[in-house]
């Protein structure tokens, strides 16, 4: 093979011509062209291409060929040719192997491709606004190799510019087959070729009648480098025995108030966790009221986790014991590890040596703890007790995930699980995708990540439980990812950012961008039906409310069609004769409670929508309480007991409304997603309705109902091009 060939010679970078024969053999058009070795050979092979051609220096060092005026084009006769060789004979020098005579072929639109070796990920495909233009405009696409034919084409819609792939100032749309045909053999040479560090094709042009053409092409091989050791996979039952614990020991049990080794027993006691429970100090004596054993050799019981609070430069010490007692699962809270340094880093590895082989697997260090709240079983820094639900949750940075929990608390959002992951020495985000995958319980699963230990498997993971059930996800630490350095565009337009973002796109992530849309979207996916498309029906008891959501449905990608006239002709038979009309449905400060019940449900059996918001029903009962104070204090015509029973009529109203919602979710499989008039201390996200498999959810925004919707709609998305794919 060509490629073989060439790497005999020891040559790290391939000439251009070379470059395009590679790509040739893996479908990539290129232009047809002739190496010349001299100034007379240059000028019979244009006489042969015929004029106009193109005069280039040909060397496997002449990397920016235009920069050094080695580019000649529009060579109009044999003449020009000529004077034009024997410029870059001269300025090319020693570098020189040949000139490289190729047609003057025409096009207004330039694009790049390339494939480069990203260290966590590992071979990635570029596509993007070429020419001039690369740099400047970073107008890019990315996706990790293997592509499909739905990667491939995803790419291409995702560049700003897209438009230009289609009919342009006269040209024909270029096509497409050939450009995906182009991403899918730099994919091919990705997977086949691990030698190969960076292929960048620019430019990429479109000519006139719409075919691609590889005009110029760079191929890059890679030093031999000594690969990074990985983490080994944790068994995903491994992992579950961590937070399903019948025997818990506290290795450093505290009687003082505040420290981790008093916070963390004294928060699983009272959190209602039914097992056993060994306090261990090397003091002895007695806490709370309960014997403290010396060393965990001193329990008389089996142990099957041990939560750990002692100095860093203690912990390995514990390594013997844990061995000799059978304890093989150590949730270590203690800090002083990797996150300080080098010589914390030092620490950490000697441990996780040994603890593995001493059998010990390790949950952190410097994590906040785990809970399960289906066997409440809440062993964490902050005194925070979700509700058992179908959310699992992993946050890489305790503080963060403790906040999460606070609010999942108070909005009512059930939790399947929760771990602060720590330093993640032994126990990965992957392994916890892995083991997401298969748990039964779990039906959303909501990441906090700042970094990832294994690029490749947590892709692979992550695509792999995307199938199944939605991965939300927030990544932290991205306002200053910094460019790679490269000798190509096509490594040199990437950062962190961007890459993961095309990491989560290609395996259906939902990534959001602040918090509160975690949880928005942690209540949205387990409460709510998946919308089977993006058109929206709004209903709302003020205009202005309407009109501002119906801008944020287009700013969000989601669509807010025209009332049919058969659904208008319904609803005029409801609403006074001026209302709307028209979608968003203003009910026009209706407070017939009858009204937004039969306007719902005629909007969800209506097959020109596929989701409906609904904005002001809910809360009103808290305006009301509040103007029947005032009226109380101002009119003695009426008395309490008249204004309560109004304010329990509108109580009484709302749970029929929700109850009312979710039936008719279930009915016709739409998602209804509410946003409250006002809220107070009773309100929350998440309305369980007995006996039912949907739930209620309101929101205080608009803005949030539009996101989750959008989010939703983003995954369903996901799932019906996957499933295509799977076709194809």
């Amino acid at each position: 093979m060509l490629l073989e060939q060439i790497k005999n010679t020891g040559k790290t970078t391939l000439n251009e011509n070379e470059s395009k024969q590679l790509l040739k053999e893996y479908g990539v058009p290129v232009v047809n062209e002739i190496v010349a070795m001299n100034k007379d050979e240059a000028v019979k092979a244009a006489s042969k291409i015929g004029f106009p051609v193109v005069l280039k220096g040909l060397g496997s060092t002449l990397l920016h060929k235009t920069e050094r005026d080695l580019v000649h084009l529009n060579l109009a006769d044999a003449q020009a040719v000529s004077k034009a060789a024997l410029s870059i004979i001269d300025r090319a020098g020693d570098e020189l192997q040949g000139l490289l005579v190729q047609p003057q072929i025409q096009g207004k639109r330039e694009f790049v491709a390339g494939l480069f070796r990203d260290e966590q990920f590992g071979p990635v495909v570029m596509f993007g606004v070429g020419g001039i233009f690369t740099e400047a405009l970073s107008d890019v696409s990315f996706r990790i190799a293997p592509l499909t034919q739905t990667d491939a084409a995803n790419m291409l819609d995702e560049i700003r510019a897209k438009s230009l792939l289609g009919n342009f100032r006269g040209e024909n749309g270029a096509d497409r087959n050939q450009l995906v045909n182009t991403l899918l053999g730099l994919s091919r040479i990705g997977t086949e070729h691990p030698d190969i560090a960076e292929i960048d094709i620019n430019p990429l042009l479109i000519t006139p009648t719409g075919n691609v053409c590889a005009v110029d092409a760079l191929v890059i091989v890679a030093n031999k480098t000594d690969a990074e050791v990985l983490l080994p996979p944790v068994d995903p039952v491994s992992l579950t025995n961590f937070f399903y614990p019948k025997q818990i020991a506290f290795v450093g049990a505290s009687s003082q108030l505040g420290k981790w080794g008093h916070i963390l027993f004294t928060t699983t006691i009272s959190g209602g966790f039914e097992g056993e429970i060994y306090l261990v100090n090397r003091k002895g004596g007695s806490i709370a009221g309960r014997p403290v054993y010396r060393s965990v050799i001193e329990i008389p019981g089996k142990v099957d986790l041990a939560v750990v609070t002692i100095p860093a430069s203690k912990v390995i010490d514990l390594i013997p014991q844990f061995k000799e007692k059978g304890i093989r699962n150590m949730l270590l809270i203690a800090s002083g590890f990797g996150e300080i340094g080098t010589a914390g880093k030092k620490v950490e590895k000697s441990l996780v040596k040994q603890a593995r082989e001493a059998g010990i697997l390790v949950l952190g260090p410097n994590t906040m703890g785990i809970c399960n709240p289906h066997i409440n079983f809440y062993c964490t820094g902050s005194n925070v007790r979700p509700r058992a639900g179908s959310t699992a949750m992993v946050a890489q940075s305790g503080n963060m995930g403790m906040q999460l929990m606070a609010f999942a608390e108070k909005q009512n959002i059930g939790i399947r699980g929760f771990c602060g992951s720590g330093n993640e020495a032994m126990i990965t985000i992957e392994d916890y995708l892995d083991a997401f995958e298969t748990d039964s319980l779990t039906r959303t699963v909501m990441l906090y990540v700042e970094s990832v230990k294994n690029g490749r498997r947590f892709f692979e993971s992550a695509c792999r439980v995307g199938k199944k059930k939605p991965i939300v996800l927030l990544k932290g630490g991205q306002s200053k990812a910094g460019n790679r350095a490269a000798s190509s565009h096509t490594g040199a337009l990437t950062s962190d950012s961007k890459l993961f973002n095309a990491v989560c796109r290609q395996a259906g992530i939902i990534k959001v961008e602040q918090p509160m849309d975690l949880l928005d979207l942690a209540a949205s996916f387990s409460s709510l039906p998946l919308p089977k498309g993006n058109r929206v029906a709004i209903m709302t008891l003020g205009g202005g409310w309407g009109v501002v959501t119906a801008d944020l449905c287009s700013e969000y990608g989601l669509k807010v069609p025209e009332l049919s006239p058969e659904i208008v002709k319904r609803l005029d038979r409801l609403l006074p004769h001026y209302w709307s009309r028209s979608n968003p449905i203003d009910m026009v400060g209706e407070n017939d409670n009858k009204l937004p019940m039969i306007v719902i449900q005629e909007l969800l059996k209506w097959d020109g929508c596929d989701g409906v918001i609904n904005l002001g029903i809910l809360g009103r009962r808290i305006m009301l309480k509040s103007l029947g104070d005032s009226v109380l204090k101002v009119d003695p015509g009426y008395s309490p007991d008249f204004i309560d029973s109004i304010n329990r009529g509108f109580s009484e109203f709302e749970k029929k409304y929700i109850d009312h919602i979710v039936r008719l979710m279930e009915k016709h499989n739409k998602p209804v997603y509410g946003v409250s008039l006002m809220t107070d201390e009773k309100d929350h996200t998440v309305y369980r309705v007995k006996g039912r498999s949907f739930k209620g959810i309101f929101f205080e925004t608009p803005e949030r109902a539009v996101k989750s919707f959008a989010k939703m709609f983003e995954y369903q998305r996901f799932l019906m091009k996957d499933s295509k794919n799977e076709l194809a």
